[in-house]
């Protein structure tokens, strides 16, 4: 008949199966772990400081430009290198922000992390509020509390927590927001460089430890990047706003190993810990030496910002920001863009040198 079509037997086989591997495609493989808990700074903040009297916020765009929510509070123009490791580790998504992590929701993980926060309490001042990291921990013994209820107990919570991957990643306000800004802080006057790393290392072991005590077992601790060569201090102090700060990242590179020092000693003193230590110094320099096999162009100014360098201060409320995202290392004065992030979240999960990651990645410190 007439506009009739008829369908054979063996098409609609093939139609079912077509529709049954389009299913099978969109079901999900069980997250490696049960659940993400992350503690940190800008870096990794996703929303925790929207709420307070802080100048540190990126709730506003051009934050969030290519995030497909649009600002939520990520220093970025999308991901940021948790959301990647998230979903390299099997989550749908990245852990909710303490401030906005409800009932079941935290078995899954919990984000801490707050912009400007720091080791030390007085750190990030200048921008206003701040959680430190001794704030974080607080926050996540409220956690604790709730998992409690829902798992059935102290015994119960502290097994379920030792399968768990934590990620921490602090010190880079302590030296960007307070040892070299010597206008809010005396620390610089105060200490050498080298007696200012054992201060700081001194009060991190303790928080570590503290962590450890609340039941993390495997942990994830991401070491400071190049800070001398972030757009904010090439502003301040390079010459040709090219040549990255030296002092600066000679301090940096002082903290990172006494932060080795310390992942050998909880895995030598600490019974059942799996600490790790991720290099983002020594990726985002490869990313920078090769940024041509990446596809990245610019690596010394932001895409967003004021000034030399687009590194005098972070994104102004609807600022246009650079249209070529893709090809710049750093989105604002401090932050990565995401393709950088994406770039370095990879890495940290399943290391492409040897040197990315101490003594090995986070893939395998999920399956540890």
């Amino acid at each position: 008949m007439e506009g009739k079509v008829v369908v054979s037997e063996k098409a609609m086989w093939v139609l079912c199966l077509v529709l049954l591997s389009l299913y099978v495609g969109e079901v999900r493989a069980a997250p490696q772990v049960p659940c993400f808990f992350v503690f940190g700074d800008s870096l990794v903040d996703n929303g925790n400081n929207n709420a307070i009297a802080s100048l540190a916020r990126s709730n506003y765009l051009p934050y969030g430009i290519d995030y497909p929510s649009g600002p939520t509070g990520r220093f970025s123009n999308g991901v940021t290198s948790i959301d990647v490791i998230g979903k390299l580790l099997g989550f749908n998504g990245s852990p909710p922000p303490f401030t906005s992590a409800r009932g079941r929701t935290i078995l899954s993980g919990v984000n801490y992390a707050s912009a400007a926060g720091g080791i030390r309490e007085e750190t990030g001042r200048n921008l206003g509020a701040r959680v430190s990291f001794g704030g974080q921990l607080n926050n996540f013994r409220t956690t604790i509390a709730q998992l409690g209820g829902f798992l059935g107990g102290a015994n119960a919570t502290a097994s379920y927590l030792a399968q768990c991957v934590f990620s921490v990643g602090m010190g880079s306000n302590d030296y960007l927001n307070n040892y070299f800004m010597p206008l809010y802080y005396n620390t610089g006057r105060q200490y050498t460089t080298q007696q200012y790393a054992n201060l700081l290392i001194q009060q991190y072991s303790q928080q570590l430890r503290t962590l450890y005590s609340y039941g993390a077992r495997k942990i994830a601790v991401t070491g400071l990047g190049e800070i001398g060569c972030s757009p904010y201090e090439l502003a301040r102090g390079s010459s040709n706003g090219v040549t990255c700060v030296d002092n600066i990242n000679a301090a940096v590179r002082l903290f990172n190993e006494k932060v080795k020092s310390l992942v050998d000693d909880f895995n030598r003193n600490l019974p059942g810990a799996k600490f790790i230590l991720i290099n983002a110094y020594g990726i985002f320099s490869d990313i920078s030496v090769n940024k041509a096999s990446y596809g990245i162009k610019v690596i010394n100014r932001g895409c967003c910002g004021v000034g030399r360098n687009n590194g005098q201060i972070t994104c102004l409320p609807l600022q246009t920001p650079c249209g070529n995202r893709k090809e710049y290392l750093f989105w604002d004065a401090f932050h990565p863009t995401e393709i950088a992030n994406v770039l370095f979240g990879r890495r940290a999960y399943r290391a492409k040198s040897s040197s990315d990651a101490y003594p090995y990645d986070i893939q395998r410190l999920a399956n540890a």
